[in-house]
């Protein structure tokens, strides 16, 4: 079973224009996510899918497979479809390019969970909420899953809701922004419509849960850092320099 990871790229990111070219300790943002990708012993290949030239051109210089996708994508799923579909790939992993401190662990786990399971047309990473804050954060995004750890939903808002306020009882978890798909279904999925409830949350997962199919979860213990705007590159920066002391 042939298995591609994909880091979608596009510089006009909304909050941090050019982000994944910004740099931690001298190099791209994106590079730093190819490099981690890499690492991956479940991925045949990895292969960033960018919107402009100027990452094209860098992606280049650090020896990266790359190619050129348009600029109306409204988001990753939507690029990494175009990038792949007319290779010869079973299982893509769609990895976010603005995370530098991706564990390979965790996106071979993703990568594996379809693997092993044939009935599994798509799948996404999960983790157990630790920091309270998160919890009322919009921007950590909260999942509640089935005994079979399919995703039931996805929200910015916490969920579940405990009238009783026994949420110690309650595991929460949120979701990180990595998938995997079976080629076939992202080439169907992202046909579809934008759905009500995906433009409410403005969650794009959503859409695959209104149109009536499942998302597997893996857990994950791991913790990152997604840099979305300029205050983000430098915790990014202060966290690699602590990184490089502890490694030394």
């Amino acid at each position: 079973m042939k298995t591609i990871g994909v880091i979608p790229a596009r510089l006009a990111s909304t909050r941090f224009p050019a982000k994944v070219l910004a740099k931690i300790d001298g190099k791209p943002l994106i590079q730093h996510v190819w490099e981690k990708a890499c690492l991956c012993k479940e991925l045949d290949s990895v292969l960033i899918a960018c919107d402009h030239q100027d990452i094209f051109k860098i992606a280049q210089n650090f020896k990266a497979q790359v190619v050129m996708t348009g600029s109306h994508h409204v988001s990753g799923s939507d690029r990494i479809a175009e990038a792949i579909k007319n290779l010869d790939v079973d299982v893509i992993v769609n990895i976010q390019g603005d995370e530098p401190f991706i564990d390979p662990k965790t996106i071979d786990a993703l990568a594996v969970l379809l693997k092993k399971d044939p009935k599994a047309l798509m799948g996404t990473v999960i983790k157990e909420i630790t920091d309270e804050a998160d919890v009322q954060n919009p921007n950590v995004v909260k999942c509640v899953v089935d005994k079979q750890g399919y995703a039931l939903y996805f929200s910015r808002l916490p969920i579940p809701y405990d009238r009783h306020q026994a949420l110690e009882k309650i595991k929460r978890y949120k979701h990180l922004g990595l998938y995997a798909y079976r080629k076939n279904f992202l080439m169907q999925y992202t046909n579809w419509p934008k759905g009500i409830l995906e433009s409410a949350e403005e969650l794009e997962q959503l859409r695959v849960l209104e149109q009536g199919f499942k998302i597997k979860t893996t857990l994950t213990d791991y913790e990152s850092i997604a840099v979305d705007t300029p205050q983000d590159l430098q915790k990014a920066q202060v966290w690699f320099d602590k990184l490089k002391l502890t490694t030394k």
